[in-house]
């Protein structure tokens, strides 16, 4: 047995445990059922069984969207497990395209409650361009795909398999930097921010609330002029996200006119993938102050007379300095 297999073996239990299919698969193998013989299937009967598991994915999930030749594979993939949780039953179009991931419009099921819905998917790590993302996870705790930190998501072995880029701590990366995405809009959507309304998470995926309509999805504000009434009240309420964010001990990491929605009077933050822990980074001052500092930037050319230096120190003297 060579290096690589025993490296296998020895973490397979990790591997389960990051892979969020594997829940039904521990709980079957923790019931030990007794052993019973089952008759040898026909080779007619294995085909039909076959057959009928497609209707999932391949059979059911007939798409409005028609993905290119490269994308269509991982997209459906990708959501498949909102189309098998009943959360969603057509990809309706492409609202975003981007380095790291792409936004589709999805046609909700009527179980749902809400019309459409926007899911997130991460492209495959192959096409993805996540530079210097080592500065955003500094600090960040390890999470597996339920949004957890364990005790032994600490361990030395599972962190030099994530420095070394092995294929296991890949994947353990990716999990743990899609969750972080998903659990900091659980926590801000809770707690009165204006972000997205967090749905459901898959193991590439991100399912949230939809800003537009059937024909425009919510433009960002780099994308439009406002007028002159609207860009000092909505300025304050950019500011008020930042203190809330603050107040978790977030900062969002990316923040600028690409990374907000405007919709009917109205702004949403997106993209926190690279959500940077407040008391735990050691970068934290250079990044919430380059965040303040575009938002300030955006708004000048609006006509808001903002000062980003004043911004900066208030709110860092306010929440930067951990007390514990």
């Amino acid at each position: 047995m060579n290096e690589r297999d025993t490296f296998v073996d020895k973490y397979e239990f990790y591997e389960e445990l990051f892979n969020p299919l594997s829940t039904d698969r521990r709980a079957r193998r923790s019931r030990k059922p007794k052993a019973k013989h089952t008759p040898k299937k026909s080779q007619p009967q294995i085909i039909n069984e076959l057959a009928d598991q497609t209707v999932g994915l391949e059979g059911g999930f007939t798409t409005t969207y028609h993905p290119s030749r490269y994308e269509e594979g991982w997209l459906l993939e990708s959501l498949r497990t909102f189309y098998d949780r009943g959360l969603i039953n057509d990809i309706l179009g492409l609202v975003k395209g981007g380095k790291e991931a792409s936004v589709y419009r999805c046609q909700a099921d009527e179980a749902a409650g809400n019309s459409v819905m926007a899911a997130k998917v991460y492209r495959p790590r192959k096409f993805r361009n996540l530079r210097n993302d080592s500065v955003y996870r500094q600090g960040r705790a390890i999470l597996n795909a339920y949004g957890h930190d364990h005790d032994f998501a600490r361990d030395q072995r599972v962190i030099r398999a994530v420095g070394k880029k092995t294929t296991f701590g890949m994947q353990v990366s990716h999990t743990s930097w899609l969750m972080h995405e998903y659990t900091a809009l659980e926590r801000l959507y809770d707690a009165g921010a204006a972000v997205p309304k967090p749905i459901a998470s898959g193991e590439n995926s991100i399912l949230m609330s939809y800003h537009g309509d059937g024909q425009l999805a919510a433009p960002t504000l780099s994308e439009i002029s406002l007028e002159e009434g609207d860009a000092g009240v909505l300025f304050e309420e950019v500011l008020r996200n930042i203190d809330i964010m603050l107040q978790h001990n977030l900062i969002h990491g990316d923040l600028s006119a690409y990374n907000i929605l405007f919709w009917e009077g109205r702004i949403t933050i997106i993209d926190f993938p690279q959500v940077t822990d407040l008391h735990a980074n050691d970068n934290a001052y250079a990044i919430l102050r380059r965040d303040i500092h575009r938002v300030c930037e955006y708004f000048s050319r609006q006509g808001v007379e903002c000062d980003p230096a004043e911004i900066m120190e208030e709110r860092w003297y306010l929440y930067g300095y951990d007390s514990s």
